[in-house]
């Protein structure tokens, strides 16, 4: 704070009371000041809830040492269990969740979940923003498999292994997890090997259907959008990163971190939701 300014506010606050008490010979106590407690609610009110949607192979907990970050620095953190079974379909529940929060939404998607927020926010009044986290930023018309070979250097595919399971309907349909021996180099490569193990044994598997789904609708077009791209990814290609983050004219940032930037620098993860909340709460 300017100190002079300090200094001549106080000085011509206590000149005006002098005035006050010797016309009326009665002091009217000032208003007192918000204090630090309800501008620090007031605050926290403006900000927006984040939502947080996770991608193939892990669920929620993924998100658990960003969270803890968020929280300690005031924020209102919701999320929903993706179901990793069709964009529309895994859309469609998470803008379920979205109708019920009240006030504005910060909407955040990883991987797979960058592809499900691009069409769960679309005609939503409350989501006023989008952060990509080595996420698909996919265009009408785009799958999240056609933007994964977009450029080399995914090795995903010579990871994976195909399971079956039971359609509603009837029949079969196909599904993806990655080889467990080969999930910590594909998907965590530098997170403390007992993490990435265990993240191994619980991954969630993803349709084929899923990934090959083509976009049919693009909210990146229309809100702020922000994006951290994670340079050791093999999943996502670093270079199909850079390319999606700056076809969305994206407010970009660079980690050093493998496909699981959550687990392996969930600090520069959260920097960057709090930085994008606030930039929405402040209308920028």
């Amino acid at each position: 704070m300017n100190t002079s300014i300090s200094r001549r506010t106080v000085t011509l606050s206590a000149v005006a009371g002098a005035a006050a008490l010797g016309a009326t010979g009665i002091a009217h106590a000032a208003p007192r000041d918000t204090s630090a407690a309800t501008k620090e609610l007031t605050h926290k009110k403006q900000l927006p809830t984040i939502v947080l949607v996770h991608g193939a192979f892990v669920d929620a907990s993924s998100w658990a040492p960003v969270v803890q970050r968020l929280q300690r620095q005031g924020h209102r953190v919701v999320i929903p269990p993706n179901p990793l079974r069709s964009v529309s379909g895994d859309a469609a529940y998470v803008r379920s969740v979205l109708d019920g929060i009240e006030g504005p939404v910060l909407l955040a998607g990883h991987s797979y979940g960058g592809s499900v927020i691009s069409r769960a926010a679309v005609g939503s009044a409350q989501v006023k923003g989008l952060v990509y986290v080595a996420a698909f930023v996919p265009d009408v018309g785009e799958s999240a498999a056609e933007l994964s070979d977009k450029f080399p250097g995914s090795s995903l595919a010579r990871t994976t292994v195909v399971q079956k399971y039971p359609l509603p309907g009837g029949g079969v349909g196909d599904e993806l997890v990655i080889g467990q021996d080969l999930f910590p180099q594909q998907f965590a490569a530098g997170v403390a090997e007992t993490t990435a193990r265990t993240m191994a044994v619980g991954q969630r598997p993803i349709t084929v259907a899923a990934l090959n789904e083509p976009a049919t609708a693009a909210a990146w077009k229309t809100l702020p959008v922000w994006y951290l791209i994670a340079t050791e990814d093999r999943n996502i290609p670093p270079k199909a990163q850079r390319w999606m983050a700056a076809r969305a004219k994206a407010h970009t940032v660079t980690v050093h971190a493998p496909h699981a930037v959550a687990t392996s620098s969930p600090r520069a993860v959260a920097d960057l939701l709090d930085r994008a909340a606030r930039a929405v709460a402040a209308g920028h």
